[in-house]
């Protein structure tokens, strides 16, 4: 589980004294443990989504500061908390996953009915995809 590793790795940036990581894996394991506590079947799922909240957050922060010294903590931040969520798959693969409903993207009448299509496509193979990525692989099925 997320929530193990990250204390194991906790300890580790003690023993190293890697404050950078110790006080960001702290924050997310803080937010992790609030979770569970009020969710009695909380997922790896539910960790990965609080971990993808940090880092919008973390993101946001970086595009309205004007700090340089801020805008590289946090990107080291997120370059840590990346390292605990599964990569999200590339358009090519994207392109590949959606080959069976090709006929049905280009068939959409809109860019968001074919959205909806690719979405319930990739969505039953479980991986992770950006949106960018999704509507990026949708627009060269659809030219």
């Amino acid at each position: 589980m997320i929530s193990e590793t990250l204390k194991a790795d906790i300890k580790k940036a003690m023993f190293a004294k890697d404050q950078l990581s110790k006080d960001i894996l702290r924050v997310a394991l803080g937010d992790i443990q609030t979770q569970q506590a009020t969710n009695q079947n909380f997922t790896d799922t539910d960790a990965e989504k609080i971990l993808r909240k940090i880092l919008k957050s973390n993101n946001e922060t970086i595009k309205l500061t004007s700090d340089d010294a801020v805008k590289e903590k946090l990107a080291k931040e997120n370059d840590i908390l990346n390292s605990y969520l599964p990569q999200n798959l590339t358009p090519e693969k994207i392109s590949q996953l959606l080959a069976p409903v090709t006929d049905a993207i280009k068939a959409a009448g809109n860019v968001g009915q074919a959205m909806g299509v690719a979405m319930k496509t990739l969505k039953a193979t479980g991986n992770p995809v950006d949106s960018k990525d999704v509507s990026a692989a949708i627009q060269a099925i659809r030219d």
